[in-house]
């Protein structure tokens, strides 16, 4: 069995949803849902409820990540402090940078085709030139930036997720061949899992403080580096396992769905990776399968779960063209919703087609440069969050973490 061909299709599901919710945010700061058909059928606060929070599915996107990145160091080197560092930065690379060097090169080539929305921003008045934010991009501290000036870069703003990850991961495999024991590595994560919502607390009103900042959000990932640890003790089975996760669901829904995030930042972030780690453990040990070619819901965001990293890197030049070619202001009414569907169409075919072109083909070729062979098998399970198959019927062990 390939690859590509088993996947842990709950993490996939998961990641749908996570993906989705910052799709729909983002294109409901751009054409405000408030009169379309939804908004008639379940109301204005309804709608808004579900699009406002996109920052919520970043919190779920970094807890899965962190989970999948320990549980594959622990699948490829058996314990944390084994991990080959040289391994663990190739692999990184082979699976970041290539698809980070495009969306630099498209918007870059956009913003000097005289493309308005794609050149830089000044919303605290202060420029900034693209020399800084390619930089800060490359350099993963495009969350400062923000911070400082505001969302420079319409297309390019993203990429703060991405600046947090990556810094995390700088320091995870030095910190698990420092600490060595276990016991070490988990204290260090709850430390970062007690500072977060302390973080956020001293800095409400200040966006780029409780939202962006690396000690806002290091806790989420923290969070999944600590259930992958547990997943590999807690085994959970049967009708408590549904029923929890049921029931973890509806209580993370209540939380994204109950109040903005610049309301609840400080315990919410909490409260939904909590609640993400635990929908991890219950899938965990969920048997995986072949993905299967039929039109469903849940097999519709399965796929977007599986195109997540582009999917969050590329939308917005796909939205960004739509709001130059369709005005905001020229469009009412469920002609937005039009627009919505052929968003996250173009959104999926562009993503699908770089996965399939250029990052998957590049991915393979850079892992050859850069990881030593004996931690090369297997190494694109790792990267694309799909599962190591010993066997079709064995036990499943996941594979990491796409961006946010």
């Amino acid at each position: 069995m390939t690859c590509s061909g088993m996947r842990n299709r709950r993490i996939d599901l998961l990641r749908g949803i996570s993906i989705l919710l910052v799709l729909l945010h983002h294109f409901n700061i751009a054409y405000r849902l408030d009169d379309t058909f939804l908004s008639r059928v379940f109301g204005w606060e309804t709608v808004r409820a579900v699009a406002r929070n996109g920052n919520y599915g970043v919190t779920m996107f970094f807890v899965i990540s962190g989970y999948l990145i320990t549980a594959n160091v622990i699948r490829r080197w058996s314990e944390p402090g084994h991990v080959d560092v040289r391994a663990f930065y190739g692999l990184r690379i082979a699976r970041i940078v290539p698809c980070l060097l495009l969306l630099l090169a498209v918007v870059n080539a956009l913003a000097m085709a005289g493309i308005a929305i794609f050149q830089n921003h000044s919303p605290d008045g202060a420029p900034v030139s693209f020399w800084l934010v390619n930089l800060a991009s490359l350099t993963f501290w495009m969350n400062v930036l923000i911070g400082a000036h505001g969302w420079t870069n319409y297309a390019l703003g993203v990429l703060w997720s991405l600046s947090v990850e990556e810094v995390f991961y700088l320091s995870f495999p030095l910190l698990c061949l420092a600490f060595r024991r276990e016991a070490w590595l988990v204290a260090f994560w709850l430390a970062c899992i007690v500072v977060g919502p302390i973080y956020r607390f001293f800095h409400q009103g200040d966006e780029g403080g409780y939202l962006y900042a690396y000690f806002a959000c290091f806790d989420a990932i923290a969070t999944g580096c600590c259930v992958a640890l547990l997943a590999r003790r807690f085994v959970w089975r049967g009708r408590a396992q549904s029923v929890s996760a049921w029931l973890t669901a509806a209580g993370i829904t209540f939380v994204y769905l109950s109040c903005p995030i610049r309301e609840s930042n400080v315990f919410g972030v909490t409260v939904m990776a909590f609640g993400t780690a635990v929908l991890l453990l219950a899938a965990h040990d969920h048997p995986a399968g072949p993905t299967i070619r039929r039109a469903s819901a849940s097999t519709v965001l399965e796929g977007f779960g599986r195109l997540s990293y582009e999917l969050y890197l590329f939308h917005l030049i796909v939205l960004g063209l739509l709001r130059t070619i369709f005005s905001p202001s020229g469009v009412a009414g469920d002609e937005k919703l039009a627009l919505l569907v052929g968003y996250l169409l173009l959104s999926a075919w562009l993503s699908a087609s770089i996965a399939r072109i250029y990052a998957e083909p590049l991915n393979r070729i850079v892992r050859q440069w850069l990881v030593p062979r004996r931690s090369r098998s297997g190494s694109e399970c790792y990267e694309r969050n799909q599962p190591d198959v010993e066997h079709p019927q064995s036990r499943i062990v996941n594979g990491l973490s796409d961006r946010s």
